[in-house]
């Protein structure tokens, strides 16, 4: 039996693990509904053991016909959609000098576009209820990570999209926030790992003398970080406030290490690029 659902419908993108999955759990809790958008159906019976008042639907970010089957399963439940949270990404790494343009489109194409893709295809029931949009960004969309910049671009668009449209939808009480989390502990970057040898014929012979003992140090700092990193449970917690908070910031920095990434954002580039490269053993 369901438990009390009394604050709406929430969709959640990238539910299947990490924050999104942490999410969903706490929303459903807190007495929302949730949607938990997952890819694939053992990723969705995954979901759906996340709690009572969660219903896993399979959602595909950059595939049009799966986000309207989505919305109209959303819509059919006649209970009123409270928010969204646009928590899908991937993270794509390597040298710029050989990144696959493909990859590029690919990271943009899910972290970028897939959020405004689900923005767009819910304003509807959204405005309808003065609703909620949450998006989860990073401090790498303060601060370029250098090999891991495809991400790190790829979050500075979404706080470009955020910011513009929390002032777009004003007019509609809608309110737009954007989450802000340092390190946490998730499986993207253990992903990004596993594509290491991928990555490495890409580069090629020259590519290996060029950049080879750099990329080995930042998969090194990419294990420290995750070792290190926060619980996805905090991240959540913050999601929570954005969707109720009577309200909500527009920004969110979770953790010490985000506010500190924001500081070293405004440094002079001297400064910066010297930090950087000791902070990632470069």
């Amino acid at each position: 039996m369901a438990g009390r659902q009394d604050r709406g419908a929430v969709v959640v993108t990238g539910a299947s693990s990490g924050i999104g999955a942490a999410t969903a759990s706490m929303l459903a809790e807190a007495g929302f509904l949730v949607f938990a958008g997952v890819r694939n159906q053992p990723d969705a019976e995954r979901a759906e053991s996340l709690g009572a008042n969660v219903r896993a639907v399979l959602l595909d970010v950059t595939d049009s016909r799966s986000i309207e089957i989505a919305k109209r399963a959303v819509s059919q439940t006649g209970v009123p959609l409270a928010g969204i949270v646009n928590n899908a990404g991937i993270a794509v790494a390597g040298p710029l000098e050989f990144l696959a343009l493909d990859e590029l489109r690919k990271q943009f194409e899910v972290n970028v576009i897939g959020a405004l893709a689900i923005t767009q295809a819910f304003l509807p029931l959204l405005r309808a209820n003065r609703a909620r949009i949450v998006f989860m960004g990073s401090v790498s969309g303060r601060i370029a990570v250098p090999f891991i910049a495809p991400y790190s671009a790829s979050k500075f668009a979404l706080r470009a999209i955020a910011d513009a449209l929390r002032i777009e939808l004003a007019a509609a009480s809608i309110y737009v926030s954007l989450i802000e989390p340092g390190s946490v502990k998730t499986p993207i970057w253990r992903k990004g790992r596993e594509a290491q040898s991928t990555m490495q014929q890409r580069l090629g012979a020259d590519g290996l003398a060029y950049y080879g003992s750099a990329l080995e140090a930042v998969i090194r700092q990419t294990e420290r970080e995750e070792q290190a990193g926060m619980p996805a449970e905090r991240v959540a917690r913050v999601v929570l406030e954005a969707l109720t908070a009577q309200r909500p910031r527009a920004h969110y920095v979770v953790g010490a290490p985000a506010r500190l990434g924001i500081i070293l954002g405004w440094l002079p580039a001297a400064i910066h690029d010297r930090i950087m490269r000791a902070s990632m053993r470069l």
